[in-house]
């Protein structure tokens, strides 16, 4: 019994240890809580994030600009194509008539001038000839009538000279009206070549229209980017302007729509990283591009008329615009039409000198270099 009082007495010891974790929690808890607190309110107004974002890119719709026949298609859905690459061609011949016919066309218009140059130097020498012949039509009956006068000449030997000399000036008329009309079809000179006339440069037109029907009747790919959804076959008519097939090009951006709450301090050329669904963890950098001057409301065909007697406020959508930075992905290849969380780095810190200072310095020269 003796051996066991001491013990007994001993025990009570170790009471300061726990009195010391007691105060460390009442005291240590409170600080993480309220550091934590700070931490959340300090970068809670430096970022602005949302999930209604989704991957966009151009969509462009094949049509042919002419009308025809497809008699090869090279290209199959989801084949990934670059600039310039054949992607169908339509029926070439009757094209190819067309240029032919108009090419004729051209040099018979030619020959055409060149006929008018000589009957203009041919119209020239009639009119010297019939100016020579009136005027000695003109001395005959001049001479006629003075011996008329004097009663040396039949009466009929004056008619004749009379009408010989009127036959005289419809000849030269004739032949100055043939003048003017090698004149007009030469455009007043003769010598001016011949593709600064007219008739020419419309008939060069035309054949200039031919040929690029017939360039037309190959359709190249307009942009690098991968064909959508097709059904195009050989043997099937294609008017001017049908649509043919889909393509869906390789430029990438991402439309997100952000409360109009979230925006107050979101300016162009502000960092950004995209996460889409489909690579949960990998994240691609970006840049706000431009932000949208009115909501996705006021671009509906029926927007909302708020001026009712039972108005409900809702916050509205604005949409921004982020451009992502290249070389990025690492295999990882974005779709338009993919899901994305955009959360974009403002740099305004939610304090009183925050406030005072506005964006950081860092976010400020970034915005500068990168307009």
């Amino acid at each position: 019994m003796t051996d066991l009082q001491p013990r007994a007495a001993a025990e009570p010891a170790p009471r300061p240890a726990r009195r010391w974790t007691r105060t460390l929690l009442w005291v240590g808890g409170p600080a993480i809580v309220l550091g934590v607190g700070a931490w959340l309110y300090l970068t809670s107004g430096r970022f602005a994030s949302t999930d209604n974002a989704y991957v966009q890119a151009d969509r462009v719709t094949i049509a042919p600009q002419i009308s025809g026949r497809v008699v090869e298609v090279d290209v199959r859905e989801n084949q990934s194509v670059k600039k310039g690459d054949v992607l169908f061609r339509i029926d070439a011949e009757p094209l190819q008539i067309a240029v032919a016919r108009m090419q004729a066309q051209a040099e018979s218009v030619k020959s055409l001038l060149d006929a008018a140059r000589n009957g203009y130097q041919g119209a020239q020498a009639d009119v010297r000839s019939a100016s020579a012949d009136l005027k000695y039509k003109q001395q005959q009956f001049d001479r006629m009538k003075e011996l008329r006068g004097r009663g040396l000449v039949a009466q009929q030997a004056l008619d004749d000279a009379a009408n010989n000399l009127a036959a005289a000036r419809a000849k030269l008329d004739s032949d100055n009206a043939a003048v003017t009309k090698a004149q007009n079809l030469l455009g007043g000179l003769p010598s001016t070549p011949d593709e600064e006339l007219a008739g020419y440069k419309l008939v060069l037109a035309q054949l200039a229209q031919a040929r690029l029907d017939l360039d037309h009747a190959v359709v190249r790919a307009p942009a690098d980017g991968t064909i959508g959804q097709t059904t195009l076959q050989p043997g099937d008519f294609l008017a001017a302007g049908q649509a043919a097939m889909p393509l869906v090009a390789n430029s990438l951006w991402v439309d997100a729509n952000f409360k109009e709450t979230d925006l107050t301090h979101v300016i162009v050329g502000q960092p950004a990283t995209i996460e889409v669904d489909t690579f949960p963890g990998k994240k691609w950098q970006a840049r706000v591009a431009s932000i949208s001057p009115a909501s996705g409301a006021e671009f509906s065909v029926l927007p909302a008329q708020n001026a009712t007697g039972n108005w409900v406020k809702i916050v509205q959508r604005i949409p921004v615009r982020l451009s992502i930075e290249p070389a990025q992905g690492d295999g990882m290849i974005l779709r338009a039409g993919m899901s994305a969380v955009v959360e974009i780095d403002t740099g305004k810190h939610n304090s009183v000198l925050g406030r005072w200072q506005g964006a950081r310095p860092e976010a400020v020269a970034s915005v500068a270099q990168n307009p």
